[in-house]
């Protein structure tokens, strides 16, 4: 009777505690991780559920956030943004590991997954907040995505010019939950296409 008892209490303590071994999803970890090794990029190209989404796909991109920058008000959100008269544009944040991926494959890979020559729009949607940007932190950054464009002009990769703005990295705001990794929280194909070349 005393064995059963102790087995009993043992079990009461021990069950509930269970299943804090297991492994948390990888995107669980990812939000999770130290940032501080790593390096930031922010980019603009319309819809930045699309864009999120490709990005999130690449190998040594670490973190995504979609929200919202390049505006001349402050903290915003989507119903202010939509009305296109914040200045804001849809962006997305980018962490990543420059030793599995550099800025310049993010620049090939932004430039591959929208159309850089079209003036506030993207597809169906129109407005500035649907622009084409890169915010650049740093003047390496800068340089770097001034270079791209310029090689991709000169090639006439593109029919039309390359309106994509080159702008320094303001404060960036953090779009709503709800809009954070959205295709991926309901179950849908991004609106994006990554193209071959650009």
């Amino acid at each position: 009777m005393k064995k059963i008892i102790i087995v009993s209490i043992f079990l009461l303590l021990v069950l509930p505690f269970a299943g804090c071994k297991e492994t948390a999803p990888a995107q669980e970890l990812k939000e999770n991780i130290d940032m501080k090794e790593f390096e930031k990029g922010t980019f603009a190209g319309g819809c930045f559920w699309g864009v999120q989404d490709l990005f999130d796909t690449q190998k040594g991109v670490v973190k995504t956030v979609a929200g919202y920058t390049g505006g001349h008000t402050g903290n915003t959100g989507y119903r202010d943004v939509c009305t296109g008269t914040t200045g804001h544009a849809e962006a997305v944040e980018v962490y990543y590991d420059p030793k599995l991926i550099t800025y310049r494959q993010l620049l090939d890979i932004f430039f591959r997954l929208h159309d850089p020559t079209t003036l506030n729009r993207q597809g169906p949607d129109t407005g500035s907040q649907y622009r084409s940007a890169v915010f650049y932190h740093n003047e390496f950054q800068k340089k770097e995505a001034l270079d791209f464009i310029a090689g991709l002009e000169k090639k006439k990769v593109f029919s039309g010019k390359i309106v994509t703005e080159v702008l320094p990295a303001k404060e960036f705001y953090p779009a709503e939950e709800y809009h954070q990794k959205f295709f991926l929280k309901n179950g849908q194909t991004g609106c994006h296409i990554l193209r071959t070349s650009p």
